[in-house]
């Protein structure tokens, strides 16, 4: 097959969506499939790099101000649409809801089919703006309304949980494949027992010998990480652990100055983003617990992370997150919002070994189903399908997408002038 992938973030632009991408494209190319992602170039300008079955066409972007390290395309109809003529996809799969209206339209044109992954539920629309005039519920029904509109001029899409694709089917009417993030559980495995971490708590700055408390992720407003310090006060005093925030994001230098406010910043350590080649996997292997209170995850990326790695997960208690940490088996589930039992679930996991070591086996055993060559396998099954659908059936007709077009054109072009 001739898969290209439409995305705005790609790696060394780091996001749940990039990540994911980044390895469905690399697995695609290796089972011998041509491959072809169209991405938001890192550097500013146009550049392309091949590396086997693989090519990735990073286009001319522009400064994300509202994301630590991001860029992103405005509306690069013209490019896009000559990079797939030249490419020929038999498939192409958008990860991004503006890029792929221009991978809809060449879909139509040539009679291919197009799927879309869901990554954040519109319900999480509101979680990114301010909580004032109704502007959360105002986004929410907008997300809702934009999914409706891209429901009905793809394929079909894809949601990352069971929870998810069951919540599209009921607000949209439509049928969503659920098919999970994929995590590579040879490279995030659990710690031998000889493997104490020493040198890698040295270059951190930890301690050796003491329990650590681990949180990966974005340092971003919705991420709500400042409800794991608070959280950690508590623990940190009962206890002699360390809390280790993995990550970078517009809130750093707050949640830097709150845990200090707190009195705590003696024990809680910020090294920033940590790559999977840096050594992410032997910082999941050095913990002894994960923390999550994010409550807008499709999935929870690093959740799973962690979760191969063998350690004990504790969130907040939402829809989605609860298909990966099943409470009182491989962690604890808190009601959301709840600091003081989030800090409680903490503390029973630091100060219970026994019962730490048999969630982290839970854990391991629940990460299996979400292994990369599973999760690649049901991806290429689901394309064939849907080129076969495609070509026995046709395509569906929609004019939709020419008045998305016409508008995205509009906003870029508005969008450019302003800035000018």
């Amino acid at each position: 097959m001739r898969i290209t992938y439409l995305t705005q973030s790609y790696p060394p632009m780091i996001s749940g969506a990039s990540i994911t991408v980044e390895r469905l494209a690399h697995g695609m190319a290796q089972r011998g499939h041509q491959v072809l992602v169209i991405a938001a170039s890192d550097q500013g300008w146009t550049y392309p790099s091949m590396e086997g079955n693989l090519t990735v066409l990073r286009l001319r972007s522009m400064y994300n101000p509202f994301r630590v390290g991001q860029r992103f395309l405005l509306y690069p109809r013209s490019a896009v649409m000559n990079t797939l003529d030249e490419f020929k996809p038999d498939i192409i799969h958008a990860h991004e809801p503006s890029l792929c209206w221009i991978g809809f339209e060449y879909a139509e044109r040539r009679n291919i089919p197009t799927t879309l992954t869901v990554h954040m539920l519109p319900w999480f629309a509101g979680a990114v703006v301010p909580n004032h005039l109704g502007l959360q519920k105002m986004a929410e029904r907008t997300a809702w309304m934009y999914l409706r509109l891209l429901s009905r001029n793809t394929t079909l899409l894809i949601a990352t949980t069971k929870t998810a694709s069951t919540v599209i089917g009921r607000e949209l009417g439509v049928r969503a494949e659920t098919i999970p993030c994929e995590i590579d559980t040879d490279v995030f495995h659990p710690r031998p027992a000889s493997d104490r971490g020493t040198a890698l708590r040295k270059r951190l700055g930890l301690p050796s010998g003491i329990p650590i408390i681990l949180h990966v992720g974005r340092l971003d407003l919705e991420k709500n990480v400042d409800r794991i310090l608070q959280a950690a006060v508590p623990v940190l005093h009962q206890t002699n652990a360390h809390l280790l925030i993995v990550g970078d994001g517009r809130e750093r230098p707050a949640l830097m100055k709150l845990s200090r406010s707190l009195g705590i910043a003696d024990r809680v350590h910020f090294p920033g983003y940590i790559s999977t080649r840096d050594g992410l996997p032997d910082v999941y292997r050095m913990a002894d617990l994960f923390v999550m209170a994010s409550e807008v995850e499709s999935q929870g990326l690093v959740l799973l992370e962690a979760a191969a790695s063998g350690l004990p997960l504790v969130a907040f208690d939402t829809p989605t997150i609860s298909e990966v940490v099943h409470d009182q088996v491989n962690g604890y589930l808190v009601k959301a919002g709840d600091v003081p039992a989030l800090g409680r679930a903490m503390t029973r996991i630091i100060e219970s070994p026994k019962m730490a070591l048999a969630m982290g086996m839970e854990s391991r055993t629940l990460s299996q189903r979400y292994d990369s060559q599973l999760v690649q396998s049901l991806h290429e099954q689901f394309y064939k399908r849907l080129i076969k659908r495609v070509k026995t059936h046709g395509r569906r007709k929609s004019s939709s997408w020419k008045r998305a077009k016409a508008w995205m054109e509009f906003s870029a072009g508005f969008f450019h002038k302003s800035r000018h």
